[in-house]
């Protein structure tokens, strides 16, 4: 894993002006023209995650209450734990690296379609996402479960975008970020109980 890590972080920054330039176009793409229905959408979207991160352990936790089920307790109590950490480790690397917003980079490219923070990397919403859909995914095996949680967290990481909140690549590292969190957490798991 820490390979993949490397590998990502050489080629977001280790070529600079090619990624910047292939950074500025994807976005470009996503965020250019006025479509206020979509916006609106991509808002509720991006805003959405702030509930769902309470709602899923909580739920998750519940649900194996009421049901006796200890493992989805305990799953519940992980899941929780993977978005603390996510959003630790977020918000560190975010002040740890200071990206600047694409809209205040590029101020005649990007338009700004939400309020947020000062810094950029990684995407903070995204990893979120990422992280309660891995999580969700780990707790209940299911294909119909973690299809839908995916794609929920692939329309958080868009909905940035396409609000001119971030790059494309603050997107990816938060994405592999969440990811990691929800495995690391069930890693850790195994071992306490091994």
């Amino acid at each position: 894993m820490k390979l993949y890590i490397v590998i990502f972080v050489f080629i977001c920054f280790g070529n600079k002006s090619y990624c910047q330039t292939a950074d500025l176009s994807i976005l470009k793409s996503i965020n250019k023209n006025e479509m206020p229905c979509w916006d609106k959408t991509m808002q509720i979207t991006s805003h959405s995650i702030y509930p769902a991160l309470m709602i899923t352990p909580g739920s998750l936790f519940l649900s194996g209450y009421i049901q006796n089920n200890k493992p989805m307790m305990r799953n519940g109590l992980k899941t929780g734990l993977a978005i603390g950490l996510n959003i630790v480790l977020t918000t560190s690397l975010k002040y740890s690296i200071n990206r600047t917003r694409p809209f205040k980079k590029y101020p005649n490219d990007i338009i700004q379609r939400t309020e947020v923070g000062q810094y950029s990397f990684p995407s903070g919403h995204t990893s979120s996402a990422f992280a309660m859909a891995t999580a969700v995914t780990l707790s209940s095996k299911k294909w119909y479960v973690a299809v839908p949680s995916y794609l929920y967290a692939c329309g958080v990481g868009y909905s940035r975008m396409r609000l001119g909140v971030h790059f494309p690549s603050d997107v990816l590292g938060g994405m592999v970020l969440g990811i990691s969190s929800s495995l690391l957490v069930w890693q850790i798991d195994k071992w306490v109980k091994n």
